[in-house]
């Protein structure tokens, strides 16, 4: 399955999107989602992983290595600045993941949905 989750700049959930089946690119689920272009709209800046590479001005990802080049010293710097930044956000997807649910689900996106939601109201009462 493939859910999108919006967290916090502390890791804390803010809101998972409905789930797409599992072969749904990451970038393709977030325009889905209109993801990107409500957090322009809003004025929140986006920090993501290397998946959602190219998806415009407002998102900010780290930089792919090349193949057979050496990254330079200053995209090494912008990499560790954007995980550095991620990390707090990373662990609150990894607490959503430890839910069993989502590692052995095999059901409906439709049903999904409806756990997903249930996950983020007991996340959020935590």
């Amino acid at each position: 399955m493939n859910v999108q989750v919006v967290t916090d700049p502390d890791g804390r959930l803010l809101w998972l999107s409905p789930a797409l089946p599992g072969r749904t690119h990451d970038l393709t689920a977030a325009r889905a989602h209109r993801i990107i272009r409500i957090c322009e709209r809003q004025g929140i800046p986006i920090v993501a992983d290397l998946a959602y590479q190219g998806a415009g001005p407002w998102l900010t990802t780290g930089i792919k290595r090349r193949p057979l080049k050496e990254p330079t010293p200053t995209e090494k710097t912008r990499n560790r600045a954007v995980a550095a930044t991620r990390a707090p956000v990373e662990r609150g997807v990894a607490r959503m993941k430890s839910w069993r649910i989502f590692r052995r689900s095999r059901c409906s996106p439709n049903r999904m949905t409806s756990i997903a939601k249930a996950v983020l109201t007991l996340e959020l009462q935590r």
